[in-house]
C-alpha cells in the first residue's frame, strides 16, 4: 500500500474497494460493511473505528481473566471497534503464569483432575465469558462478527479423527453459538475442518503458511458446506476465518537468503539482499488473491444463495520479528489493507501501536492488480535464487 505523508485521517471515501474488486459484487446478499456496533454521537472517531466502517475487523490475540472482568475488553468493544479474540494454550500459558486469577478456580477444582483437565477447565471458563462479552457484537453481526477463538491441543494437529473428538468437546463444553475452533491446517486438519463444518462447528483454521494450505482449508470449507446441505441442513449459521501467517514467512526465508549471500557468489549475494523482508507480504498478498478468485466463483455463487458466510482472511503474526524492519511493516502492507470482509488481529499492545500507526498516514489503495503482478514477481525471484544456489 502507498503512504501520503501528512494525512492526519483516514478518508472513507478514499478507501473505497475499487468497482469489480470484488468479483461476487452484492449477489451473495453480504453487504460490504458489518456494522456491529452502533456509534453513538458523542463516541470520538479513531482509525480503528475508520478501519471498521470500511468492512475490516479487529480481533484481540489476547485473553486473560483480568481483561474479563475488570472491564477493559468491554471498553475496547465499546470504544475501539474490537470485533473478536483469539486465544491458544501458549496465551492461557502466560496468563497463569503471571497472576493469581485463577488460583480459586483451580483449589476448588474437582479431585482427580489431570494437569491438562485443569487447564482445560479454566480455558473454556474464560472463552466462555469472553463469548457472553462479545454476545452483543456477535447479534448485532448478525452471526458474521464477534467470535471468540478456542484452540484444540497441539498433540492432535496431525490426527483427523482426534482433532474432530476435540473439537466436538472444546464447542460442546462451552456452548455459545459464536465460540469458534482453531484447527491447525495441517492435512490432517483440513481433513478435520470439512467434517466439523458439516457439523455446524465455526471454525478458526490457523498456522497456514502456504498457498497450498490455504487452498486446502478453502476446499474444505466449501466441501463442509456442501456435506451439509447434502444432508439437508441449513448453512447460514456457520462462520469461518483462515488464520494466515505474516512475518514468520520472511524469519524463514531471510535466513536462507543470508545463507545464500554467505556463500560469496556477488552476482547472488545483491539479488539475495534486495528480496530480503518481501516473500512474507508478497505470499499475503497471493492469499488474498486466492480468497477474491475462489469466492468469486460459481460454485461460491451456489452456496451463498443458501445463505453461506465467507471464510474470512486473518491475517495473524503481523508483529515485526526482525528489529532492522519497521514495527509496523507488516501492517502498512497488509494485501487487504482498507477493503473489506479481512480481519486485522494483534496482541493487547500491539493492538494500538501497530495498527493504528500502521494505518495513519493511510491514503490510498494501490490496484489488486499490481499487487498481485508485483507479489509474483518477488516471490519468482526467490524462487529462481534458491534454484540457482542448490544446482549441482
Amino acid at each position: 500500500m502507498r503512504m501520503r505523508e501528512g494525512a492526519q485521517a483516514v478518508d472513507r471515501r478514499r478507501h473505497r474497494p475499487a468497482r469489480g474488486m470484488f468479483p461476487w459484487g452484492s449477489r451473495d446478499g453480504i453487504p460490504n460493511q458489518v456494522h456491529h456496533f452502533d456509534r453513538t454521537p458523542e463516541m470520538t472517531t479513531n482509525r480503528l473505528n475508520a478501519l471498521h466502517e470500511v468492512g475490516q475487523s479487529i480481533w484481540l490475540d489476547f485473553i486473560d481473566r483480568t481483561i474479563l472482568q475488570n472491564g477493559d475488553l468491554a471498553r475496547m468493544i465499546r470504544g475501539d471497534a474490537l470485533t473478536g479474540m483469539t486465544s491458544n494454550p501458549t496465551i492461557f500459558e502466560k496468563a497463569l503464569a503471571e497472576g493469581d486469577e485463577y488460583d480459586d478456580q483451580i483449589k476448588s477444582a474437582p479431585p482427580g483432575l489431570t494437569a491438562w483437565d485443569l487447564f482445560e477447565l479454566v480455558e473454556t471458563t474464560d472463552v466462555r465469558t469472553a463469548c457472553d462479552i462479545f454476545a452483543d457484537t456477535n447479534r448485532a453481526a448478525k452471526g458474521r462478527d464477534g467470535f471468540v477463538s478456542i484452540e484444540v491441543s497441539p498433540g492432535v494437529s496431525h490426527d483427523t479423527d482426534a482433532s474432530i473428538a476435540e473439537a466436538r468437546r472444546l464447542w460442546a463444553t462451552v456452548s455459545r453459538p459464536n465460540v469458534m475452533v482453531k484447527i491447525p491446517g495441517t492435512p490432517d486438519g483440513a481433513r478435520a475442518v470439512r467434517a466439523l463444518i458439516a457439523d455446524g462447528i465455526n471454525v478458526n483454521i490457523t498456522l497456514l503458511f502456504s498457498i497450498e494450505a490455504h487452498r486446502s482449508v478453502i476446499e474444505a470449507y466449501m466441501a463442509g458446506l456442501e456435506d451439509r446441505l447434502a444432508a439437508g441442513k441449513d448453512i447460514s449459521g456457520i462462520s469461518s476465518v483462515a488464520s494466515f501467517f505474516v512475518s514468520r514467512v520472511d524469519s524463514e526465508v531471510d535466513k536462507r537468503l543470508d545463507a545464500i549471500a554467505a556463500k560469496g557468489d556477488p552476482s547472488l549475494k545483491d539479488r539475495a539482499m534486495a528480496l530480503k523482508g518481501r516473500a512474507a507480504v508478497a505470499n499475503a498478498k497471493l492469499a488474498y488473491k486466492l480468497f477474491q478468485d475462489t469466492f468469486g466463483s460459481e460454485r461460491w455463487a451456489k452456496l451463498s444463495a443458501r445463505g453461506a458466510q465467507l471464510q474470512r482472511p486473518l491475517w495473524a503474526s503481523t508483529s515485526t520479528k526482525n528489529p532492522a524492519y519497521r514495527d509496523v511493516v507488516y501492517v502498512e502492507e497488509q494485501p487487504g489493507q482498507f477493503v473489506p470482509h479481512d480481519i486485522q488481529i494483534g496482541v493487547q499492545g500491539e493492538l494500538y501501536t501497530q495498527v493504528l500507526r500502521g494505518v495513519k498516514d493511510g491514503d490510498s489503495v494501490v490496484t489488486i492488480g499490481s499487487f498481485f503482478i508485483d507479489a509474483e514477481h518477488k516471490l519468482k525471484g526467490t524462487g529462481e535464487i534458491t534454484q540457482a544456489t542448490s544446482t549441482p
